[in-house]
């Protein structure tokens, strides 16, 4: 486990799955009051926390009596809405025993895709953080449709994490770590103490431990710690039961399973790039545009374009693939669907010619573009 990285960290994400703080009937109150004790000694250790807290959705369920969540996306915003006070209110009781305020922030991911909101919510969390008040993050199931949910908390607390430049994430779950199969059906699974690259076999363990309450199974820890540790930041998914999980894992305790980080960290834009951005369609690139842009750095040209799919604006978050469809990144281009169609295997001397005017000699700036082999 990595210790060393765990006494230089000075600001960390810690998730919480619904799974942990729900209990048979209502919230499980007496493991948040542990979390925000917990959470509270970290802080007066000078350590700055953000917490993701999943349960709305259950606490609503356990609420109202219900086993499962309801198909109809009216009647589940109404059970998080109905779950999220109770969640909040349980969260500052708990907390104001240890001293501490906390604030709660819902997001959709059109807060995270659009970059000045995406900055605003960076500017809000670091506020609360100077302010010495616990951000509790959530996603905003209340007004959730399909086109802007985040997923999962998983996938929330990645995003937030890169959104924070946080040392570390915890994700806190019902069982103790990554296993090679489902623990609570097989006695002879075994746990997976360290994950240094992502092989297809490390997800087809995940693929068969689901989760039960909330949205993320497994899988989605995994694709959690892909997004975290590509940008060189390292992750523990742990159980979040264990007495004293968080303090223990500072006091060098080995818990769960330990997420390796790549060395380099991803510049902050390009992780916000890689990793929040939805992409509004697809560029097919010839194999000399590969290589400039694998190999060699270069920015994306149009004469390297093969073929345009779908129909975005200038500006969109754009995937780029080979012509034998493989995804190799993501960018913003800096010409429309339309135009890029028209520019495609031109050289940049011709583009003035064909649109009437060249505000840019790249169809996607080096700057703008994410690579997948420095993302998986």
């Amino acid at each position: 486990m990595p210790k060393q990285k765990l006494i230089n960290a000075r600001r960390v994400v810690v998730k919480l799955g619904s799974n942990v703080i729900t209990a048979k009937n209502s919230l499980n109150l007496e493991l948040i009051e542990s979390i925000s004790n917990q959470i509270s000694w970290l802080m007066d250790k000078g350590i700055e926390v953000i917490l993701v807290s999943s349960g709305a959705m259950a606490a609503g369920l356990r609420k109202m009596g219900m086993d499962s969540r309801p198909e109809e996306i009216p009647k589940r915003q109404a059970i998080s809405a109905i779950g999220q006070s109770g969640l909040m209110n349980a969260y500052e009781k708990s907390f104001n025993h240890f001293d501490k305020k906390v604030a709660q922030i819902l997001l959709t991911a059109e807060d995270l895709n659009n970059r000045k909101r995406y900055l605003n919510a960076r500017n809000t969390v670091n506020t609360l953080i100077k302010w010495k008040v616990v951000p509790i993050i959530n996603e905003n199931d209340t007004i959730m449709v399909e086109e802007i949910k985040l997923g999962d908390n998983d996938n929330l607390a990645a995003m937030i994490t890169l959104l924070m430049d946080a040392d570390f994430l915890f994700i806190l779950t019902d069982i103790e770590g990554l296993y090679n199969k489902d623990p609570r059906q097989y006695s002879d699974a075994k746990l997976i103490p360290r994950v240094t690259r992502f092989k297809k076999e490390i997800e087809d363990f995940a693929s068969d431990i689901p989760g039960t309450l909330g949205t993320g199974g497994m899988l989605s820890k995994i694709q959690a710690a892909q997004k975290v540790t590509s940008a060189g930041i390292p992750m523990i998914v742990a159980k979040g039961n264990i007495s004293n999980v968080l303090c223990s894992l500072f006091d060098g305790k080995e818990y769960g399973t330990y997420f390796v980080p790549k060395k380099e960290k991803m510049p902050s834009r390009k992780c916000w790039i890689a990793y929040t951005l939805a992409p509004k369609g697809s560029l097919v690139i010839d194999d000399g545009a590969v290589r400039a842009v694998q190999q060699n750095g270069k920015s994306l040209l149009a004469i390297g374009i093969v073929a345009v799919e779908g129909n975005f604006e200038e500006g969109a978050a754009v995937s780029f693939k080979t012509v034998s469809n493989e995804i190799i990144g993501i960018g913003l281009v800096n010409y429309r669907s339309l135009d890029i169609n028209l520019i495609k295997g031109l050289k940049t001397s011709q583009i003035e010619s064909c649109l009437g005017d060249k505000h840019y000699d790249e169809v996607i700036h080096r700057n703008n573009l994410a690579l997948n082999d420095n993302c998986t």
